[in-house]
């Protein structure tokens, strides 16, 4: 499982103006950048160094100080296994560095407020890491909702408005193919039902649900996949315009498999699943796991469909009967 990271943000900019005292500027009524650099800086400094203690340590109650969302989590139910078959944590772990840092920052309006961090990692040759930091208020903590790790370390050139700040795009009204509102619902009924032709072919769309239909019935099991998109809160999906006029789009969803077996057929059940299941699986199991995903949305009215560009799905529950 790929492991991951927070965030930090701008709610209230105070300016002093000669002569004129101190006015202040409110994040819920003014069109500002939705952090400052230094504070984003500041936000997935604390991300590491929190996550780094919650990995070694596998420890999952440090997780919703810096995590929340799909993200929160997948990485939560993940520390809680290991936690329970390791309770002496790794203690060859190897710290998470983040170097090379972008910080795609838009000017919004009201709450809550987004930025990414586009960061290179040293999990791999050429790894580059999106973490999407979130606020709900002012007040409120900076904590990382997505993790997205594109092919190559590489996105589509994004948008950028007069100032430079990167464009949000809002989830309905956008010119887009589907909008962002509806990109989970339209994947989650296209892997329920194969039907519409919004998906390009690929590992996360047409072969998965091939590698479905295989896995549906054999000689000793069967299988039932149930698909919902997730919502609401540190949930709801959030989009960056990109220059050709469509969306990277982050977004979460819920998976639920059911798989029944023959009465006589031994379960052997891997120790992280045992971890995070209750009842006892007789004859059958049932795996809930959450998925994040980043695709490519294009612009409406041409011929280009949505493309993943990333998507990690982790266990966050398993019921044996």
């Amino acid at each position: 499982m790929i492991r991951r990271r927070p965030r930090l943000g701008a709610a209230v900019l105070a300016l002093t103006v000669p002569l004129a005292g101190c006015v202040t500027v409110h994040g819920e009524r003014a069109d500002i950048p939705s952090v400052g650099r230094a504070e984003a800086a500041r936000v997935l400094a604390r991300f590491a160094a929190v996550d780094n203690a919650a990995d070694k340590a596998y420890d999952p109650t440090l997780i919703p100080g810096i995590q929340s969302g799909p993200l929160g989590a997948i990485d939560e139910a993940g520390l809680r296994a290991k936690r329970a078959n390791h309770p002496d944590g790794d203690p060859a772990y190897r710290p998470l560095v983040f170097s090379d840092t972008r910080y795609l920052i838009p000017r919004q309006v009201g709450w809550p407020k987004f930025f990414v961090a586009d960061t290179a990692v040293n999990r791999g040759t050429g790894a580059r890491w999106l973490l999407v930091f979130r606020r709900a208020a002012a007040g409120r903590p900076w904590r990382a909702d997505f993790l997205a790790v594109p092919p190559g370390g590489r996105i589509p050139d994004l948008a950028t408005d007069a100032r430079g700040y990167a464009v949000a795009v809002p989830a309905a009204g956008t010119g887009l193919l589907v909008q962002p509102g509806q990109v989970a619902t339209a994947y989650t009924a296209y892997l329920q039902q194969g039907a519409g032709s919004l998906f390009a072919d690929g590992a996360q769309t047409t072969r998965l649900r091939t590698a479905r239909a295989g896995r549906a019935r054999t000689a000793n099991s069967v299988t039932q996949y149930a698909d919902q998109p997730a919502r609401g809160g540190d949930f709801d999906p959030v989009a960056l315009r990109t220059g050709d006029g469509g969306a990277l789009v982050f977004f979460g969803t819920r998976h639920q498999s059911r798989a029944t077996y023959r009465a006589d057929h031994p379960l052997a059940v891997d120790p992280d699943v045992a971890a995070l299941m209750t009842g006892t699986p007789h004859t059958s199991v049932t795996l809930s796991n959450v998925g994040q995903q980043l695709v490519l949305v294009p612009k409406g009215g041409g011929t280009a469909k949505v493309v993943f560009l990333s998507r990690i799905v982790g266990l966050v529950a398993a019921r044996g009967e």
